[in-house]
């Protein structure tokens, strides 16, 4: 069943809704929340979009007003939604080489537009996870460094 079919406007999931949806990717869900949460002190912010491209219930994060991912369940994974703004262009294409192939072809095939690349991850694998929790630490610099990747 589609996401935003199963938890319209009216329907917010809980966490529990939330893990059972992603099924085996809730690890990395929740390897994502606990990284944030040590390495930013940040609370998820759950909010219901009428986007077309993913539209229904996704998880906010943010630090200081400045976005540091989306992610939106899917079933069996999640799409963590990850903008790197002109300020961190320069530095992700120096640590391109670092990152999983499918991370730098998807970095390469997303055109710059509305303020950044707006890189649409399929996390459902440990590698893609590391990935996206370097592109965080690169958008906004973590509040602990002593946080683990």
């Amino acid at each position: 069943m589609n996401w935003s079919e199963a938890f319209n406007a009216n329907r917010q999931p809980s966490d529990d809704d939330i893990k059972a949806f992603i099924g085996q990717g809730k690890l990395l869900w929740s390897e994502l929340f606990s990284y944030i949460d040590a390495a930013y002190q940040v609370k998820p912010k759950l909010a219901f979009s009428q986007c077309s491209a993913q539209p229904g219930w996704n998880v906010k994060y943010q630090k200081s007003g400045k976005s540091l991912c989306t992610l939106y369940p899917m079933e069996g994974f999640f799409i963590a939604l990850v903008v790197v703004g002109a300020k961190e262009e320069e530095t992700v294409e120096m640590a391109l080489g670092t990152f999983t192939s499918y991370v730098q072809s998807l970095y390469r095939k997303t055109s710059f537009s509305c303020g950044g690349r707006w890189l649409m991850i399929e996390v459902r694998e440990q590698p893609v996870l590391n990935d996206v929790k370097s592109l965080i630490a690169i958008r906004v610099r973590p509040k602990r460094l002593d946080v683990p990747q």
